[in-house]
């Protein structure tokens, strides 16, 4: 048996399923992520000769391909997002990034630090990598496509959440870094992070997603448009744009992940209403489909593979309590300000979703330097992104039909018109 035409066979029966898999979770109320694991799980259980997905030994494959599929899924979670950016009408997500993200960081680091004896620099990165909410795995809760004209304050909340704080979560995670840097007497201070990795990393990823975006904006719409000069109507511009945002910024050594999702915001923005939006994101989503086809195949085969090894009784319980209630408890302190219907903050901040995005910080964190318990780590980070597929992906669909049902629009207050 050819083992490469094999496994480029299940590599494209994946991409295509995948192509029905909307369709199957919205009749069926099942996350197809759960499927896609799962089939991972049943391939490398009965298949000997398939790449072995271990984290040690392809580190760097797993930073770069975590990494493309979370800078595509937020160039399409920005230019979904209807409502126009403002501080009070966003005023939920930042909540939720400026108290949530803090407070789970803290209550991860303490705990872990505490039950685990895991050293501060180990505790602050777990608590950094599984502070951001998942932009990728997070589609059954999410807005829709563009110009869906329905304003729903959870699928904006949680979209725009995950949009924020998967760029946000990056100061945290240096701050680790440097922990461990100067643990071991290296060339690393607290000063610096001030300065370089918080003031610094931001303000350039958001500068240099804005003026792109707008670049962008007057290439893609106003330029052909107005000027009548090089007119394209190319879904994959999203994904050229994605690229090029987040490599120039990058260079310039800002947050690409911020300067993405503000790029894509900039763009909607400069021409809200063109229909061209929906073209550039069924592009973006598409690909990163395909893309989380296969990362999800490769988890499920890490789940059987050893990844899980590590995995004790205290880790397991703690995963628990991360999940059901560090999460929920702090996401429902910071909401306890806006007028929301007191499910509709229930829902928000029981699915705060963990996904790629922890995968990517934690491999990136663990390629930049050493952490004594690598191992532990991707453990409890492995096992906290399996429960969150499972619990929210059958929760999900379900809890939002309810919630559509029992709480009247009369009784809803609409966060992104105000």
């Amino acid at each position: 048996m050819d083992e490469y035409v094999l496994i480029i066979s299940i590599i494209g029966l994946a991409a295509l399923a995948m192509a029905w898999m909307p369709a199957i979770t919205a009749k069926t109320g099942i996350s197809y992520s759960i499927i896609y694991v799962a089939f991972g799980a049943l391939l490398y259980t009965i298949f000997d000769f398939l790449p072995v997905p271990d984290v040690d030994r392809y580190e760097e494959y797993a930073v770069h391909i975590t990494e493309l599929v979370v800078i595509i899924s937020l160039m399409g979670s920005g230019l979904k997002i209807d409502q126009p950016f403002s501080f009070r009408g966003w005023r939920v997500p930042f909540r939720l990034v400026i108290f949530t993200m803090v407070l789970c960081i803290g209550a991860v680091a303490v705990s872990s630090w505490w039950v685990f004896k895991f050293d501060w620099a180990s505790a602050l990165l777990l608590g950094a990598v599984l502070a951001p909410t998942d932009p990728v795995l997070a589609s059954d809760v999410q807005v829709g496509p563009p110009h869906e004209e329905e304003v729903d304050n959870v699928r904006f909340s949680l979209t725009a959440e995950a949009g924020l704080n998967d760029g946000t979560a990056f100061p945290f995670v240096w701050l680790a870094i440097a922990v461990a840097i100067m643990a071991r007497n290296g060339n690393a201070s607290i000063q610096e992070w001030l300065l370089i990795d918080v003031l610094y990393r931001i303000i350039a990823g958001v500068a240099s997603g804005f003026v792109l975006g707008k670049v962008l904006g007057f290439l893609v719409f106003d330029l052909p448009i107005r000027k009548n000069f090089l007119l394209t109507r190319d879904g994959f511009i999203a994904i050229a744009a994605t690229l090029l945002v987040y490599g120039v910024t990058e260079l310039i050594h800002g947050y690409g992940f911020i300067a993405v999702f503000v790029c894509a915001l900039t763009m909607r923005a400069y021409e809200r209403q063109h229909k061209f939006h929906k073209r550039l994101h069924e592009f973006t989503d598409q690909i990163e489909r395909i893309l989380l086809a296969i990362v999800l195949i490769l988890f499920g085969g890490a789940l059987v593979t050893g990844i899980l090894e590590r995995l004790n009784w205290q880790m397991v319980l703690f995963v628990l309590v991360f999940i059901f209630i560090i999460r929920p408890a702090t996401a429902y302190i910071a909401l306890s300000g806006p007028k929301l219907h007191y499910k509709e903050k229930g829902i928000i901040s029981f699915f705060g979703i963990r996904g790629i995005g922890s995968f990517f910080y934690l491999s990136f964190a663990l390629s930049v330097t050493y952490f004594n318990h690598g191992k532990d780590l991707w453990a409890i980070v492995a096992f906290v992104v399996l429960v969150s597929v499972v619990v929210h992906g059958l929760t999900a669909a379900i809890s939002l039909k309810r919630l559509k049902e029992q709480v009247p629009e009369d009784d809803i207050e609409i966060l992104a018109s105000k």
